[in-house]
């Protein structure tokens, strides 16, 4: 039961960019962060450096529209939810990006900081853009 749940709510980067709605393609886009860092920590388990790494690319490229998609709907970042939403769920990214870098072998993590770099430079943006001055 648990196993057709996951697949019925499993996201696919296809479906993220094209979403409509810019607030809620940014929150898919994270939704798919999160389910691309479960698939890297299952192929590692399992022992599948390759898909490890392809899906924290995977990952990188919807946190990139995530961002992008956030951005182009939010004229003033200080006032949005969204980004204020965003900016706890990168930051909950980057925890959860902390601990696979420990899990893993040191082979391997490289590609995870290399994640958690972005998910970092993301997040200050975030942020800057939420306590920066009215413009």
């Amino acid at each position: 039961m648990n196993a057709l749940l996951i697949l019925f709510l499993a996201i696919d980067l296809a479906s993220v960019k094209n979403e409509p709605n810019l607030e809620r393609r940014s929150d898919l886009a994270l939704d798919f962060v999160h389910q691309a860092i479960d698939a890297a920590r299952e192929a590692y388990n399992a022992g599948d450096s390759a898909k490890m790494q392809a899906a924290l690319e995977e990952g990188g490229q919807a946190l990139e529209i995530s961002y992008q998609a956030l951005s182009d709907a939010v004229k003033n970042p200080r006032n949005s939810k969204s980004f204020k939403k965003a900016e706890l769920r990168t930051r909950e990214l980057i925890r959860r990006l902390d601990g696979l870098a420990q899990t893993v072998g040191v082979d391997d993590r490289e590609a995870v900081a290399k994640l958690r770099d972005h998910v970092a430079e993301v997040h200050d943006d975030l942020l800057k853009g939420i306590m920066s001055k009215k413009k």
